[in-house]
């Protein structure tokens, strides 16, 4: 019984004793330098076009909003949206009868005004003649008193009758510029009554299309004054030529200028980019929302070159625009070019701290930061600098290198220094890149596809 319990007892620890050892064995392997699968991509020279995205609208670079000069019914319409109308076609009508009241009132109050006018001429003759019947009166009586032929009275009364007519010789000039002061005013009125009569009439500016049309026969406007724009009753635009108007961040803005070349997708048309070229930036801002969450964006005005879609132009209607005002559209404005210069991909660029005050290496600071790190909204402190680098793939071990980078576009980036060309970069995965690899770390390349499956 006895042997029966010691056998049992050795075989119990013979048993814990090799799980112990299958123990050790796998954890010795998972803390052995286990290598981290990545994939890589050669250093070579690119052409690059770097680019600043934007999304907008597409309107007529000229689009001409109508309003009436006055107020009334509009008895007559003479076009409908999308009709062509040529400069001084009559597009619209408005009740005309109560400005030609105005008119002839004012026509007829011109005629009164020139009649008073005349009266007072007539009057003013009078008055010279009688001044003049009055001067020689008083020139023959002063001599007859110098003479002492007549009385002190008399002279004085042949004197205050030619005061009297001098007077009233003044006061007929006076009345005489206040008639013609009067008939200037009623014919400025006349004017005005005749121009409110031919504004009646709404005539096209300019050669276009009816882009949008916002009333119908029979309807009330107003007419523009200075406190107000008046009614819009539609739109003239020169669909022939067409801009993108979109809103580019504050921060690619400094990058854009006039002239600079632009890809445009119209949502409209998926499977054709078209060309444009920047006419107008913004000096100041739109700003959008409030203190707290604001969004400062410029406006830059985009214009779609005509030979980018006359492919798409029927021959027998040359005038066809495949645009419409209000099509929204993604530019890329390229905004720089460089030719033959060295690149890698974009992910394949991390950026690390690094302290200058520390007695340390960089590769064993980096190690250090890249363990700590582990938080993406970690602040860095004041006193260090933010390198970049890339992972170079040798002989299974990754090594970094400090480089420094140039213009990108939306998949390379430019080395313009710390590295050469045919250099094999890590480009994957992300995680390990930015955060997991460490210099002179055990590393498998393999293809992208592999890349997250397990080994055999």
């Amino acid at each position: 019984m006895k042997k029966k319990s010691k056998k049992k007892k050795w075989f119990i620890g013979g048993g814990i004793f090799i799980i112990v050892i299958i123990l050790l064995i796998v954890m010795s392997k998972n803390n052995g330098s286990e290598s981290i699968k990545v994939t890589t991509e050669f250093a070579k020279k690119r052409t690059i076009i770097e680019t600043v995205s934007a999304n907008g609208k597409i309107q007529p670079e000229t689009d001409i909003k109508i309003s009436p000069y006055i107020s009334g019914e509009v008895i007559q319409l003479n076009v409908k949206e999308g009709d062509k109308v040529a400069k001084g076609q009559l597009l619209a009508k408005i009740d005309p009868e109560i400005y030609k009241t105005t008119y002839e009132r004012m026509n007829a109050q011109v005629n009164s005004q020139k009649a008073n006018l005349a009266n007072s001429r007539a009057r003013l003759a009078q008055v010279e003649a009688q001044y003049k019947k009055s001067q020689l009166d008083f020139q023959r009586n002063k001599k007859l008193w110098n003479e002492k032929v007549i009385s002190d009275a008399e002279f004085e009364a042949v004197t205050s009758s030619f005061e009297v007519a001098k007077a009233e010789v003044k006061a007929a000039k006076q009345s005489v510029i206040a008639a013609e002061h009067q008939v200037s005013s009623s014919e400025a009125s006349l004017n005005e009554a005749y121009e409110n009569l031919t504004k009646t009439s709404v005539i096209a500016p300019n050669d276009g299309t009816v882009s949008k049309l916002n009333i119908e026969e029979g309807e009330r406007v107003t007419g523009a004054s200075q406190f107000s724009s008046g009614t819009e009753i539609m739109r003239v635009a020169d669909l022939s030529k067409m801009e993108v108007n979109v809103e580019v961040n504050e921060n690619d803005i400094v990058r854009v200028n006039l002239g600079d070349t632009s890809i445009i997708e119209v949502d409209a048309y998926l499977n054709k980019d078209f060309t444009g070229v920047v006419t107008e930036i913004a000096t100041s801002a739109d700003i959008i929302g409030t203190s707290v969450d604001q969004v400062t964006n410029f406006d830059v005005k985009i214009r779609i070159l005509s030979d980018s879609y006359k492919d798409m132009i029927p021959s027998e209607n040359p005038d066809f625009s495949p645009f419409r005002p209000g099509m929204s559209a993604t530019v890329e404005i390229q905004t720089e070019t460089a030719h033959s210069i060295l690149t890698v991909p974009i992910q394949a660029v991390t950026t690390r701290s690094d302290t200058s005050s520390n007695n340390e290496s960089k590769d064993t600071k980096l190690d250090e930061d890249t363990d700590n790190n582990d938080s993406e909204n970690e602040v860095t402190p004041k006193d260090e600098e933010i390198i970049e680098y890339v992972f170079i793939y040798v002989d299974g071990v990754a090594k970094i290198k400090k480089v420094e980078t140039g213009i990108q576009n939306s998949t390379y980036i430019e080395i313009s220094e710390g590295l050469t060309e045919y250099e094999e970069v890590i480009t994957g995965p992300y995680r390990a890149v930015s955060k997991r690899l460490k210099n002179d770390d055990a590393v498998k390349k393999v293809k992208r596809k592999y890349l997250f499956t397990k080994d055999d």
